[in-house]
């Protein structure tokens, strides 16, 4: 007899196509959709809707042959499981931002009540031989919730953001209760070593679980695995795709508008974590360094909103508004907008488009789990004219603003220079490491 095995992927949220009138371009639905398209299954997950507690839904919507299950949020659950506890507790210290955290016990709650929710209603839809796949950070105790209802589904769970050292996990609240409520999952996915490396030293020296070797260990009832898994992007799809946007009336509106400039581009979402006023300064360090630049090169920066109702982010994004007005009041001309800074969404389609039209990529996080942003950059060159990536982890310094814009003026001098063997070098590594081969 023939065993279907279905896979329910649960995550906050849900990237349902054609929901919301454009391609979802988020890290999330990049790593998800390839493997639904092969397995079809459920994804479930919060609708992004909030409502008042009487009118609390779960909605259901079927695409092909992929079911979506959306439960929506009451304005209770809403504030302190997503605005508290998983963005100003987990996101900033997983972030090594202690100084950032805002922690308090009502959040705690929420977050545990929403994590409770998202198993009941998983108990409706699970079947015994369903595999169960987590995703990050805002779930982490949702297995031990599971097997609290007697489910033993193998469920895997994925964390796409950076898991700190030890030393900085035991500065969060209760971690000796949700940290050690992940080991309820059969596989946990990282994606750097670095990161895998940081959660078993957890596991050692808070839990003192055994282990069989660096990354398998061993609990009463169950065998944990770790393993490492850095989220790649389809390089074919991607390199057709933008073959074909770069010809869209959007993205020859944009070329045009440059006026021949050499264009630099940086796309990341609204967060400290992704250090964008320092790059800003940077790029004005480095008209000022090099003023035989300015009128020649313009940086987009497309940085869609998030969190808005979160102070942080809010001063963030004063931050950056006054960051990218003091470069072009100082060095822009009547003809020339040094940075252009853009707030809205773009579909991934658009954004192919642009990376292709781009000359250099600017992806600079302050720390970060694995950016896609620098894959899909070189996935979307053209072999016989490839633009330059710069992608620096800057840990060891992240403030630098010397290093970048002399990073800057490197990537654009050497424009001229490249061969186009080295960008097929990099697009044939794209799909599964950031960092560039020897010969790049």
């Amino acid at each position: 007899m023939l065993l279907l095995v279905r896979l329910i992927v649960v995550s906050n949220r849900v990237a349902v196509p054609g929901h919301g009138g454009q391609s979802q371009a988020g890290g999330l639905a990049v790593a998800i959709r390839p493997v639904l398209r092969r397995h079809p299954g459920i994804w479930f997950g919060w609708s992004g809707q909030v409502a008042a507690a009487p009118d609390v839904k779960v909605h259901t919507i079927q695409h092909g042959h992929q079911t979506y299950v959306l439960i929506d949020l009451g304005q209770e659950d809403y504030h302190e499981y997503y605005n508290g506890y998983a963005n100003k507790v987990l996101w900033p210290i997983l972030h090594y931002r202690l100084d950032l955290a805002e922690f308090s016990r009502r959040d705690l709650g929420g977050y545990m009540r929403v994590n409770q929710r998202f198993a009941a209603e998983l108990k409706k839809l699970l079947q015994p031989e369903d595999i169960v796949w987590v995703h990050d950070y805002h779930l982490m105790p949702l297995a031990k919730e599971l097997r609290n209802s007697g489910h033993r589904n193998r469920i895997g769970f994925f964390h796409h953001i950076p898991f700190p050292p030890p030393e900085f996990v035991t500065a969060l609240p209760n971690h000796e209760h949700l940290i050690p409520a992940m080991s309820h999952y059969d596989l946990i996915g990282f994606q750097t070593e670095i990161d895998a490396t940081n959660f078993a030293r957890y596991l050692r020296k808070e839990c003192g679980m055994p282990s069989r070797d660096p990354y398998t260990f061993q609990t009463a009832d169950r065998t944990i695995k770790i393993g490492i898994f850095p989220v790649g992007v389809e390089t074919m799809q991607l390199s057709r795709l933008a073959r074909r946007a770069v010809h869209s009336p959007f993205v020859r509106n944009v070329v045009e508008s440059l006026a021949g400039r050499v264009m630099v581009i940086g796309v990341d979402r609204l967060d400290y974590s992704k250090g964008i006023p320092l790059r800003m300064e940077a790029f004005g360090r480095f008209l000022s360094t090099h003023p035989e630049w300015r009128g020649k090169v313009t940086y987009l920066q497309i940085t869609p909103k998030s969190r808005s109702e979160i102070q942080e982010y809010a001063d963030m994004q004063r931050q950056i508004d006054e960051t990218a007005g003091h470069v072009n009041g100082t060095y822009g001309e009547a003809s020339w907008t040094p940075i252009r800074y853009v707030n809205r969404a773009h579909s991934r389609s658009a954004l192919a488009g642009l990376y292709r039209s781009a000359k250099a990529a600017l992806v600079t996080p302050l720390r970060d789990g694995m950016n896609l942003v620098a894959k899909e950059y070189v996935a979307a060159q053209e072999a016989e004219d490839p633009g330059s990536s710069f992608y620096r982890d800057l840990q060891a310094l992240p403030w630098s603003a010397r290093r970048r814009f002399s990073s800057i003026h490197t990537i654009l001098n050497r424009l001229g220079l490249r061969l186009a063997m080295r960008c097929q070098c990099r697009w044939r590594s794209a799909a599964v490491a950031t960092t560039r081969c020897s010969e790049c």
